[in-house]
């Protein structure tokens, strides 16, 4: 696809250039950093990966077992307040993983928040079992969704098909829905192993020693380049996932009659008995342990100025990032040596973020005017969050209508003018939603923030991490409750655009 006449500036692709290659900052640092590391591989190395790894694959195979039916349920059975539902089994992406990491650590085990109130002595929850609870609590929505909206784009011919010749429905998902809708689980799947490998304070909380705790304890112990070899070695694993993420490509069918299910009352209270734990586990108890804290503990020990410099902070970033991410768009837009550079600003949104502050530590090292400075710290933000930005825009710009541009080029207005006056006024909504996302993200970010952080500069999610370590959880219900509402926000967003999809599909 082409721009149209007046659109594409000249400055477009140089300076996209620029900007893509802005996102491979941080490994160069790395490779300086990691050449003056002693070993590459030793015992504590070895069960590092081990642990990574295995976090990673128990992760992804629990959201696929929840994901999947979760996907196919609210796909095609009808249930009382469907949307509702749908709302509900995907809040979980509105809580940062540390939160329900934190709540859960604090509400189970010998004197946890459970045994306090109900008088019930309960396990403790930590190690890999524990953090992949709660990973798998926190990432199972993204294998829902993908797999909802493959499943949604089906033609449900085949299913009757099979049904008239014999076949039980559970049978004709089994042999027939779910090999279609591969590719959407396989997408879902990946994104859980991306946002598995880079969490960094579910494993810290549930003292699990991976990739991401632990060049943050060499960080802490002033271990830089070691730091740094170590988030090599995570790179590399984050690499080959997002290769495997680029080469699942989506269904080509195209959509047809809507599969519709009418369950039995007895099927739909087995289904709510069936998934009832994952909703109390990852949005009552956590709400609930917060909504304790807070009654027990008030607003007291709280300022107020924390909310204040995560919203400054992450509203610099994301006015920054919608700015960069213009000319990367309409280059993407321009023709394939534009896409090429999109695809690179990816790489930033797929570098973890205790891995990003490691090699911005460095570089602020070199640099003391930008050592533990708002700017570093902005910066770290926008290289990691650009691409939801990039991808904002860019769809927006692609469903302009190119008449406009050229009716304004017949009416004697030059491509500048066209551009300002047409082109940037009907790509507004596309900057103010990917404007969202990236402030929204960036008001969650905690390893990055934790290690870039001006002295003395708390936001929310660093002063929940300071609280816990400091063992004052009561102290965590304001900032906790915050970043859940302003994380529901995303959420919002994200479904928001997939109920437009849904219609798309439906069209109901």
């Amino acid at each position: 696809m082409s721009l149209p006449q007046g659109v594409r500036w000249p400055a477009s692709y140089p300076l996209a250039l620029v900007i893509a290659l802005l996102a491979f900052v941080p490994v160069g640092v790395l490779v300086g950093l990691a050449s003056d590391s002693a070993e590459l591989f030793d015992a504590h190395n070895l069960r590092v990966l081990t642990n990574t790894l295995l976090l990673m694959l128990f992760t992804v195979l629990g959201s696929v077992a929840i994901g999947v039916p979760l996907a196919l349920i609210t796909a095609y059975v009808q249930l009382p307040w469907r949307r509702l539902w749908l709302i509900v089994l995907a809040a979980p992406l509105a809580i940062p993983s540390y939160i329900g990491a934190f709540t859960l650590y604090a509400a189970f085990g010998r004197g946890g928040e459970i045994q306090q109130l109900l008088g019930w002595p309960m396990p403790a929850v930590n190690g890999l079992a524990g953090a992949t609870l709660v990973m798998t609590l926190y990432s199972y929505p993204f294998v829902m969704l993908t797999t909802r909206a493959s499943l949604l784009s089906l033609d449900a011919s085949l299913v009757n098909a099979a049904r008239t010749l014999g076949m039980t429905i559970g049978a004709s998902l089994w042999r027939v829905v779910l090999p279609r809708v591969v590719t959407g689980i396989a997408a879902g799947a990946l994104l859980v192993a991306l946002y598995t490998l880079s969490d960094f304070g579910t494993p810290a909380i549930m003292r699990l020693d991976t990739f991401t705790r632990v060049i943050f304890v060499e960080y802490n112990a002033f271990g830089l380049s070691q730091a740094a070899m170590l988030s090599l070695q995570l790179l590399v694993i984050v690499g080959l996932v997002l290769f495997l993420e680029s080469r699942v490509r989506g269904s080509a069918e195209r959509p047809g009659r809507h599969l519709t299910l009418w369950p039995s009352r007895g099927q739909k209270w087995l289904m709510v008995l069936v998934f009832a734990p994952v909703i109390l586990l990852a949005i009552v108890l956590p709400l609930l342990v917060f909504g304790i804290w807070l009654v027990r503990e008030g607003t007291g020990g709280f300022d107020f100025t924390y909310a204040w410099n995560s919203a400054h902070a992450s509203f610099l970033a994301a006015l920054v990032a919608v700015v960069l991410a213009i000319p990367v768009a309409h280059a993407a837009i321009a023709g394939r040596a534009g896409r090429f550079m999109e695809r690179l600003t990816y790489f930033g949104f797929g570098v973890p973020g205790i891995v990003m502050g490691t090699a911005l530590v460095y570089v602020g090292l070199q640099l003391p005017f930008l050592y533990q400075t708002l700017g570093l710290l902005v910066l770290a933000y926008v290289l990691r969050f650009l691409p939801l930005a990039v991808g904002s825009v860019r769809s927006t710009a692609e469903g302009l209508d190119p008449s406009l541009v050229k009716a304004a080029r017949l009416l004697g207005a030059s491509p500048r003018e066209a551009f300002q006056r047409i082109t940037l006024p009907l790509t507004v909504r596309g900057m103010v939603a990917g404007a969202a996302l990236v402030f929204l993200e960036a008001m969650r970010e905690l390893p990055a923030t934790l290690m870039l952080g001006p002295t003395g500069f708390e936001t929310l999610a660093t002063y929940l991490w300071r609280v816990y370590e400091a063992g004052y959880f009561g102290r965590a219900a304001i900032p906790g409750l915050l970043l859940v509402l302003m994380s529901a926000l995303g959420l919002a967003l994200m479904l928001s655009g997939e109920r437009r999809a849904e219609f798309d599909v439906t069209g109901k």
